[in-house]
């Protein structure tokens, strides 16, 4: 892997990798040379026992620009900036324009609730210079880059002592939010470990306390052994539908073998990653013929300075669902109640999804 680091106009961080070396003299653009103003705080949710983060700066942010018009897509037309250069590179990282946490937050406001400044990092990853692109469309060799770029995102912002957690996700799809078309996704590094993640870490150091094993492990390892619901599996790598899933065609990728987070990931399971998260993305398009929307969101240890031996480095995708014709979302015993209720068993849908055949060597048109 090869990266280059770059500043740009307005002060924010560029990083550029590649599986090749990068030509020197790379300017960064900015769509603005002032500053970014972003002062975002949390706010502590007496009733739920978690934080709120605040950032209203945010209303001004970009929202589904004109065709012509490209922000994450290189340029040198004045006419439309951009946020980056020419250039003979793969993957581009940079500090996103309207963040939700900064390490320079500061002073939050009084309230009648406590509150703290929302210190932490928020980073745009765009995954390929192809604007038409998507996951399930690049090699292998371009996602096993990829997984390296979150690696090391996950090293250098988890070096910050403010930061607790990291995250990378993509929310792919007007369906579940995105703003911006170009095949891109983000990482928050939070000054907390964030309820879900935090839930899930209970729950993992419980069973590694009791059992002397990985929760995740002995799920992987059963479902192995029940194999209904599988969808990629080679000696390193998996990728199935839960049998506790609460989203019809949800589907969690893993090593097999349990490291805490990206940095511990060997070249082997790297490469079985890419191939079992091209594989998912594949047959999501694939079943519905289309470029199917989705939230991946990649679960990883803390980076608090503890070790953390139960974490089990994983994504899980959360697509909405087409039941009678139409795409559907979160509904209020889910958002309220957080009991999530299934129309579908996950045996079922596994079986969809298996039977989307998909070749990863070859071309993809999306």
């Amino acid at each position: 892997m090869y990266s280059q680091k770059l500043l740009k106009p307005d002060g924010r961080a560029l990083t550029l990798y590649s599986r090749q070396p990068i030509a020197e003299g790379l300017t960064a653009p900015s769509p603005s040379q002032e500053p970014v103003q972003a002062n975002p705080h949390l706010r502590w949710h007496p009733l739920r026992g978690e934080w709120v983060a605040y950032a209203s700066h945010r209303q001004g942010r970009t929202f589904m620009p004109p065709p012509q018009y490209n922000p994450l897509a290189p340029t040198t037309d004045p006419e439309f900036p951009t946020e980056l250069p020419q250039g003979d590179y793969d993957v581009a990282v940079f500090d996103n324009r309207f963040p939700s946490l900064t390490q320079g937050a500061n002073n939050p406001p009084n309230c009648i609730v406590e509150t703290l400044p929302a210190n932490g990092a928020c980073e745009v990853v765009v995954f390929t210079q192809d604007p038409e692109a998507s996951l399930g469309s690049l090699t292998l060799d371009h996602l096993d880059l990829l997984l390296q770029v979150w690696g090391d995102r996950t090293r250098l912002l988890g070096s910050i002592p403010q930061i607790q957690y990291v995250l990378p996700f993509e929310n792919k799809g007007v369906e579940v939010g995105v703003t911006l078309h170009h095949p891109h996704g983000q990482i928050y590094a939070y000054p907390l470990i964030p309820p879900v993640c935090a839930r899930m870490l209970e729950q993992q150091e419980k069973f590694y306390q009791e059992q002397g094993r990985g929760l995740l492990e002995d799920l992987i390892e059963k479902e192995i052994k029940d194999q209904q619901r599988i969808i990629y599996q080679d000696q390193y790598a998996i990728a199935f539908i839960p049998v506790c899933a609460r989203y019809p065609y949800e589907v969690w990728l893993a090593p097999i073998q349990a490291v805490p987070s990206f940095i511990e990931l060997s070249r082997e399971q790297r490469q079985s990653l890419a191939k079992a998260l091209k594989t998912v993305t594949l047959k999501y398009d694939g079943l519905w013929q289309r470029s199917f929307p989705y939230l991946m969101a990649w679960f990883q240890a803390p980076t608090d300075g503890n070790a953390h031996p139960e974490a089990h480095l994983h994504a899980q995708f959360y697509p909405p669902y087409r039941t009678r014709e139409k795409l559907k979302y979160l509904a209020g015993t889910e958002l309220a109640a957080g009991m999530f209720v299934n129309d579908a068993l996950p045996e079922e849908k596994a079986k969809e999804l298996q039977a989307v055949v998909v070749n990863l060597s070859e071309p993809v048109q999306v």
